[in-house]
C-alpha cells in the first residue's frame, strides 16, 4: 500500500488523514491479528470502526444539542483552526472523557450510506450494501454546522481526502 503514514499534514500528534475507508479497516484487521498473536484481545472481539451509531452516540456523551458542548472549547473547526489540523486531545474532552469526535478531521464509520429507517430502532447498523461508506465528525477546514452531532455525510470507499481520518473501535464480533 501507502506506506506507514498516509497523512498529507505531518506531526507526531496530529490525526491521520487522507485513508480511504479499504484502508481503515485494513489497519483494523491487522490490529486486530497483531493484538489477538499477542494475547492481548480477548476471544469473540475485534477492532474496527465504529458504526454510525456508535459514533453518534460516544459524539454525543448523553447531550442531545447540536454539540457536546460549547463548539469553540471543544472543536477545531473554521472559526478556530487558522486552517489546518491540530494535535489531537488539545480541546476539552466530551462528558466521556472523549476527546475530538466534533471537528479536526471527519472519521470513517462502518456503515453503509443510506436513509434512516423510518421506526425507532437499538443501535442500527446502516444497510447491508451500498455504493457510499459514512463519515461524521466535521473538520478544520468546515463551518460549525457541519460539526454537529447528527451531520452525517458519504463517500465511496476507496476515496481519500485530507479532511478524512478514523478512530478505531473495539466491537463485539458482528454475527
Amino acid at each position: 500500500g501507502r506506506g506507514s503514514k498516509p497523512a498529507h499534514f505531518k506531526g507526531p500528534d496530529l490525526p491521520v488523514e487522507s485513508v480511504s475507508w479499504d484502508e481503515a479497516m485494513r489497519f483494523c484487521r491487522k490490529l486486530t491479528e497483531r493484538e489477538r498473536a499477542s494475547g492481548r484481545l480477548p476471544d469473540g472481539y475485534v477492532y474496527t470502526l465504529p458504526t454510525e451509531a456508535q459514533r453518534e452516540y460516544a459524539c454525543r456523551a448523553g447531550t442531545s444539542g447540536r454539540y457536546a458542548g460549547e463548539l469553540n472549547a471543544i472543536a477545531w473547526f473554521s472559526g478556530n483552526s487558522e486552517e489546518q489540523p491540530h494535535p489531537v486531545a488539545q480541546k476539552q474532552p466530551n462528558a466521556w472523557g472523549l476527546y475530538d469526535l466534533q471537528g479536526n478531521v471527519w472519521e470513517w464509520c462502518f456503515d453503509w450510506y443510506g436513509e434512516y429507517p423510518g421506526e425507532k430502532s437499538t443501535d442500527p447498523t446502516g444497510p447491508t450494501k451500498g455504493s457510499a461508506r459514512v463519515y461524521r465528525g466535521g473538520a478544520w477546514f468546515h463551518s460549525a454546522d457541519l460539526c454537529r452531532s447528527a451531520y452525517r455525510y458519504k463517500l465511496a470507499p476507496d476515496e481519500r481526502g485530507s479532511l478524512l481520518g478514523f478512530r478505531v473501535a473495539l466491537s463485539a464480533v458482528r454475527q
